[in-house]
């Protein structure tokens, strides 16, 4: 289980993060673009995937990765539930968000 704070740290571990409100989240970006949202009321991360990424990390056994059920999930889109994730699953995904975004 990760919580709100652990999500947080780990998004601003990475150069030239910026953590800004977004609508009633918090958001992570790298040069104006997010590629990470976190929601603590759900305790619920979100994060922008490549398609592959998306459907290699949702493949997951735990169930905590999935596309979000919506036209966003379409383009890499992915929720994270924090109570059902490891640490290091969830560094690799933050990883390969990061990367998505920041190119």
């Amino acid at each position: 289980m990760i919580n709100n704070e652990e999500f947080r740290k780990i998004a601003v571990s990475f150069p030239e993060v910026e953590e800004l409100p977004h609508f009633e989240k918090k958001s992570f970006r790298i040069r104006k673009r997010i590629f990470a949202t976190l929601n603590e009321k759900e305790n619920r991360g979100c994060v922008k995937l490549s398609e592959n990424d998306q459907y290699i990390f949702s493949k997951n056994e735990s169930g905590a990765v999935y596309p979000v059920p919506n036209k966003w999930g379409l383009h890499g889109w992915t929720n994270i539930d924090l109570k059902r994730i490891n640490k290091r699953l969830l560094k690799e995904i933050m990883k390969s968000a990061y990367a998505e975004v920041k190119n």
